[in-house]
């Protein structure tokens, strides 16, 4: 009997190959060949990436977009929103989008191999399990401020922070929605649907948010409100958009199914969680630390807009991230480890391409855009002086992010969720540490922390990519499917593969 359990996976992988068709990868003898299969996986690839691209860049936008303005009405406010928006949001940011992402493995596989009336239920589950985590952080956003002095943070900072944190307790819930809507989306490639709905947010948030802090000078409390109300706008365009009746067979309705089987569903989120968190906290880390420099609140609005800028360019690195998770996720459930291996290959290569491109224009104009972000001469110079140091860090965040989904779109949240905590906190922090306060570097300390801690974990995931058994792979997406689905067996008329 146990030989005979342990051919079941491999059967039916082999069974949905020639259900859906070989791998559509053609054997690449020479560089020619390998020139007109990258140009066919390209193709694929931009249809996922230019679209999830434009919605990254829209989303973050909205952020970025407050803060922005938020250094003309005042360096307190500036202050006040990079460190809500980087520690207090950035902590739940994390954990909810790192809890989401374990839809990207569940609904991308669930979907190459056919089983599309489970993609809902995955929604609706982690609906019910980011709901209630975001009800349990809402004490985090209530006591932000002494928190945030707990921590070490200025009074000045410290009050501004905790009160436009309280004020932010609608965009955690937003967040607690959003992202299992995205994932379900994502996986069947309605990325077009999620670029519309995310551009017209932004063009909205820059008019009332122009309107409410800047004309009608309310602030912090009209930035507040323009925020909450764009996450908001977002959650109930998407859902408007699955109700109607766009996405098939992959929503049925809401479904008592929702609420079984939570443990198990929430183990896979948390490793989800883990993984990405460890990751994002690193970065938000760095803002918190550079609170403790002279001149805290020159540093901190100084590495605020780095970050800033990073986070733009490093969206177009989550396009990819996110095409690659889907393109993975559905070629491995489909049974395709050929055109997975090949995806990646190709998503990696056009990922480093972009940094480079978009580092070169950074270090082409890095006399002209500090004074977008800040009024201060201060705070423009030292933005000025760690410009090289932050077109590095864009060419490596553009590769890693693809790298990560990789690991999303294979089931390997648990894994790299080690390599992250080796790579940025036993070595990349304690590094930016001894540079910025031992060896009395500041700013330039802690980020050159940063891109050692970023360096390691990319080095990290291309071993782990490099060593990878592609066909193994395969199978345990079966099996993934097999557990998390249901009891049917594969439809043969619903297999599809991503053209």
């Amino acid at each position: 009997m146990e030989d005979n359990n342990e051919l079941v996976p491999l059967l039916l992988v082999e069974a949905r190959s020639f259900i859906a068709g070989e791998d559509d990868i053609l054997p690449i003898n020479d560089f020619k060949d390998f020139t007109k299969q990258f140009y066919v996986e390209s193709v694929k690839l931009w249809y996922l990436a230019a679209p999830a691209i434009f919605t990254s860049v829209c989303q973050y936008s909205l952020g970025a977009t407050t803060q922005l303005l938020a250094g003309h009405v005042g360096t307190i406010q500036l202050a006040a929103v990079s460190v809500e928006n980087s520690v207090i949001a950035g902590f739940s940011f994390g954990i909810l989008m790192g809890m989401g992402s374990a839809l990207e493995t569940l609904c991308g596989q669930a979907y190459g191999a056919g089983q599309l009336e489970m993609l809902g239920i995955y929604m609706q589950r982690s609906w019910v399990i980011l709901l209630t985590t975001a009800m349990i952080m809402m004490l985090v956003y209530i006591f932000a401020a002494p928190i945030l002095l707990l921590i070490g943070q200025t009074p000045a900072i410290s009050t501004a922070a905790g009160s436009f944190s309280i004020w932010m307790i609608p965009q955690l819930f937003a967040y607690a929605m959003v992202f299992p809507l995205a994932k379900f989306l994502q996986a069947q490639s309605k990325m077009i649907a999620m670029a519309v709905i995310a551009a017209a947010a932004l063009i909205l948030h820059i008019i009332f948010s122009w309107l409410l802090m800047l004309k009608l000078d309310m602030g912090l409390p009209g930035a507040a409100v323009v925020l909450n109300g764009s996450w908001w706008f977002i959650v109930a365009a998407q859902i408007v958009y699955i109700l109607s009746g766009t996405c098939g067979d992959a929503w049925s309705g809401f479904s008592w199914k929702a609420f079984q089987n939570l443990w198990g569903f929430l183990k896979l989120s948390l490793a989800s969680a883990v993984m990405l968190c460890l990751e994002f906290w690193y970065f938000n880390v760095l803002i918190l630390f550079a609170g403790y420099l002279k001149n805290a609140e020159i540093a901190v609005d100084s590495i605020s807009v780095c970050m800033n800028i990073l986070g733009w360019t490093v969206m177009v690195a989550f396009g990819f991230n996110a095409a690659i998770s889907v393109r993975v996720s559905n070629e491995l459930g489909a049974a395709h480890p050929r055109t997975a291996k090949f995806s990646v290959i190709v998503a990696t290569i056009t990922s480093l391409v972009f940094g480079l491109l978009m580092a070169l224009v950074l270090m082409v104009f890095r006399r002209q855009y500090p004074a977008l972000f800040a009024n201060s001469i201060q705070v423009q110079q030292l933005v000025y002086e760690i410009t090289p140091l932050l077109a590095l860090s864009i060419v490596i965040s553009n590769v890693q992010p693809t790298l990560s989904g990789v690991a999303i779109g294979a089931g390997w949240q648990a894994y790299v969720a080690y390599v992250n905590l080796v790579s940025y906190y036993v070595f990349g922090i304690p590094l930016g540490l001894l540079l910025a306060y031992i060896m009395d570097m500041g700013v330039k300390g802690i980020w050159y922390g940063m891109i050692g801690g970023t360096g390691v974990q990319t080095c990290f995931l291309f071993w782990m990519i490099y060593r990878t058994n592609w066909n193994k792979e395969a199978s345990m997406a079966e099996g993934r499917i097999k557990e998390w689905g249901t009891d049917q067996k594969i439809n043969k008329d619903k297999v599809q593969v991503v053209a």
